[in-house]
């Protein structure tokens, strides 16, 4: 039970702690939906899964992207042996990530890196706010202010966004020291989902207190979850995309 009562001690903190943030956060994304905007969520490596929070799952926004390196092959026609572990640091994707996506110019971007340094979010994040779009990053500061970014402009993802929202992560992820040094139990996962799902449900309520029917998939596996989510995608017909 070690693990599970300092993640959650640590989770805790986190929703206290960056309760205040989340609230802007949340209003980037209603002020997007209600133009007519798409959130689009970006991560890589293990940060895939708190994009796949955000975009097109059960309980969460229908107008809504997952972004990712795998997009060059499903939409670029790139080889599946350009997806290398390497690939999140070559900032020279960016641009081909962006570019494959349908955004359009009321978007809302959330971009999600626990170290927020490698080539390709930095660049992301970089081409996004050039464009003009508003952007959330989900990192964790305690080891971005640790790390040397790996992007040419030597800055990081916590740099650039309008709200950033930390995971609380310790430098390094885990949270379990080891006797010879070094440590294990990695939680910036949880943290991150945590604060995703907090402002996606804050962005839901505001809708609703706006006097609106948020657009929020069922899950596939109820009674009418097939067709109610049908309905609502074709709402946004050609702009989101649910085959990675």
């Amino acid at each position: 039970m070690t693990y599970a009562s300092k993640a959650l001690d640590l989770a805790r903190r986190v929703a206290e702690q960056q309760a205040e943030p989340v609230g802007p956060a949340a209003g980037l994304l209603v002020a997007s939906i209600r133009a007519g905007g798409l959130v689009n969520a970006f991560g890589s490596g293990h940060s895939e899964a708190i994009a796949m929070e955000i975009a097109g799952r059960a309980g969460g926004l229908v107008p809504s992207n997952r972004l990712s390196p795998k997009d060059l092959v499903l939409y670029g026609g790139e080889p599946p042996s350009v997806l290398t572990p390497e690939l999140e640091r070559d900032p020279a994707i960016a641009q081909r990530i962006y570019d494959l996506a349908p955004v359009e110019p009321a978007d809302v971007f959330v971009l999600i890196s626990s170290s927020g340094v490698n080539g390709t979010v930095v660049e992301l994040a970089t081409i996004v706010k050039d464009r003009g779009h508003p952007l959330i990053a989900i990192t964790s500061v305690a080891h971005s202010t640790r790390m040397t970014s790996r992007h040419p402009s030597g800055g990081k993802l916590l740099d650039l966004a309008d709200v950033v929202l930390d995971n609380g992560a310790p430098y390094g992820d885990a949270i379990l020291d080891l006797p010879d040094g070094g440590s294990h139990g990695a939680v910036s996962t949880i943290t991150s989902a945590l604060l995703a799902q907090m402002v996606v449900t804050e962005a839901v309520d505001r809708l609703v207190a706006l006097g609106e029917r948020p657009p929020i998939y069922l899950s596939a596996n109820v009674t009418g979850g097939d067709e109610h989510n049908s309905a609502l995608e074709r709402r946004y017909a050609g702009r989101i995309r649910r085959g990675s």
